[in-house]
Parts: C-alpha cells; structure tokens; sequence
C-alpha cells in the first residue's frame, strides 16, 4: 500500500511583509481495521557468555550456552499469493529481531509501539491481536501496547490438543472437538472433567505424564486459548513457526553454530534489517564510509591486477613468476577482493 502525502505550506504574516517559514512533509498514516503482531523465540549457542571458559555444566552436564533470539513481526492480515493459489502471504509485514541479552525487554517492546503508532492511525484500528506460545517476555511485553488481544497461538494450541487425545484413536477427532467447545465456552471446571475421563483410558507413565504436560499448559494459557477460538473468524492460522525457521533457525541455529552474544545479536538485528527491505550493499558502503578505522588499520581496496602488478615490483628479477600468483591466493582471499570489487565498484 502505497503512502500518501499531504504538503502543506505554513505562513506567517507581519506587519508588512508575508513570510513563508518552510513547507513540511506529513506522511498519512494508515487506516486498518485489525493489526495482527506475531512472536516467538530461537535458541542459539554461545561459544561463552564473557570470556572464554567462563560456561557452566549443570549436574546434567549440560552448560549454560543457549540464548534466545527474539523475533516479532507485525501485519495487516493474510491473503492468497495469487487468485487461484492454496498459498498465502502476509500484508505489508514488518520485523524486529533482538536477542535477551544486552537490551532490555521494555526497549524492545517499545521499539514495536513505536513503529505502529509511526504507520497506523490507531483511533481507527478497532483491535490489535497478539498472538504467541505464552513465553514470559511476550507476556510483559504485551503491557507496553495499550489495548492489546492476547491470544494462544493456534500451532502450540493444537499440539497440547494433541498431547491430550493422541491415545484415543478412532475418537480422536470426538474428544478434540469437546475439548475444543469447553475451552470456547465453558469453564475449567468442565475442560477439566474431559482430561479426567481421557486420563482414565490410559495406565502408562508416559502418557500420564503428557496428560499432565498438555492440561498444565491449557490451563495457564486459558483466557488466551479461549480467545483464540472464539476469535477464530478474525485471527486465522499461524506462521511463527515457519518464521522463525526463515528467519532466525535457518541464519543461527539449524546446523552446528558458536556465538558471542555480540555477533549473535548483531545477525539478529540484520536478518530483520533484510527482510524489512535493507539494502546489505549500501549498508557497508556506509560502514566503509563514516565509520572510524582503529590506529594502524587503514587500508585501501586493490584490485586484483593493482596486486599483481604489486607483486611485479616487489620481485623483481622473479617477476615472471607471478603470473601464478591467483593460484596460489585462498578462496576466502577471492571471495574478499570479488566483494570489495563489487561493492566499491559500482
């Protein structure tokens, strides 16, 4: 959706002159009916948390090497991809990644209101939806949005569902629909009798114990999962998991990876940056270009024949040789001279 704009000139008058002070750009903000934000969260690994060494192993034997990487995203709504397509898309999304180190969670959250009351005319937005897994720092983030609808998120919904009536075989399909009208219009008391019953139909520990996980979680996410269904015509689906695989997993954590919380922070915050429609080139161009270099650490781009013609004077009588010298170059020294080549080149 494109941005309107309104350009409006300002007066003033004197006593005898008239003055025109400046003329002010006032972008119009957009007028929606829902807004719909999404979260949830990644794990990466970290190398060590200060210094090198300084992990711990638990009695476990597992260290404290995880950090969670904070992924929000907020749109207008889905729709088809094409008219005849079974696939759909977001409208007009935009994304924030952070990590739970090194910024406060209030900052973050802050960041998120911020761009939707920049973009949103928020008088016209009748509701806002937020929809999550439950995680403690979406909840206490939800308290920096006035008027926000929290609602379970219907992925992890449906999978503690499961939990609950997997051994039912040919009833499945029954006693997730009951449980499903208990959690939209009845009370705990009553979501609470049907676990009983379907607890009753099993003796193995392994399924007590996946009854309890999936009751222990509808029950503390209740006034979400109720609102989730009766609110079902107007928040349709759930994509955060496929987000954060896109997003985050597939950048930081889906095959064997070390982080600083530097780095790890640093490539949260660019995956967003790519995905809100950064352009990665003119953001080193402008590294390269205002950011001070350390004493000693300046340098200048060769190309590659500024190199070999350098080499030609360092050698001398052996200048003949180096026309070899590419072969000998690393492929990680290539990839730097073709980048900076491109980059500085255009």
């Amino acid at each position: 959706m494109s941005t309107c704009a309104i350009k409006l000139s300002i007066c003033a008058i004197g006593f005898r002159n008239f003055y025109i002070i400046s003329d002010i750009i006032i972008e119009k903000k957009k007028e929606v009916e829902y807004l719909y934000i999404e979260a949830d969260e990644d794990h990466a690994s970290l190398q060590f948390r200060e210094k090198k060494g300084d992990l711990i192993e638990n009695e476990n034997h597992r260290k404290n090497n995880c950090l969670i990487t904070k992924l929000v995203y907020v749109h207008e709504g889905i729709e088809n991809e094409a008219p005849q397509s079974k696939r759909h898309k977001l409208v007009n999304p935009y994304y924030f990644c952070g990590t739970s180190y090194g910024e406060e969670n209030a900052e973050f959250w802050d960041e998120v209101y911020e761009y939707i009351n920049n973009h949103y005319d928020l008088d016209k937005v009748k509701k806002v939806y937020l929809s999550s897994d439950g995680g403690s720092w979406i909840k206490s983030g939800m308290k920096r949005i006035a008027g926000i609808t929290y609602v379970l998120d219907e992925f992890h919904l449906e999978k503690y569902l499961i939990k609950l009536t997997s051994h039912m075989k040919d009833s499945k399909e029954d006693a997730l629909d009951e449980l499903r009208a208990a959690i939209r219009s009845k009370t705990k008391q009553d979501f609470e009798e049907i676990v009983d019953r379907l607890e009753d139909c099993l003796v193995d520990e392994t399924g007590l114990k996946r009854i309890a996980t999936g009751r222990e979680y509808i029950l503390s996410n209740w006034t979400a999962a109720k609102l989730r269904l009766r609110h079902q015509n107007r928040v349709k689906g759930s994509s955060t998991e496929g987000h954060v695989s896109h997003v985050l997993s597939n950048r930081m954590s889906s095959r064997p990876m070390g982080w600083s919380i530097t780095g790890a922070t640093k490539m949260a915050k660019l995956r967003a940056y790519e995905l809100n429609g950064g352009d990665m080139l003119e953001l080193v161009r402008y590294q390269k270009r205002d950011l001070q270099k350390a004493a000693g650490a300046e340098y200048d781009v060769l190309s590659s024949a500024q190199m070999i013609q350098s080499e030609k004077n360092r050698h001398g009588e052996l200048g003949k040789y180096t026309e070899y010298i590419s072969h000998s170059m690393s492929l990680q020294n290539k990839k730097i001279v073709n980048f900076n080549a491109h980059i500085w080149g255009l």
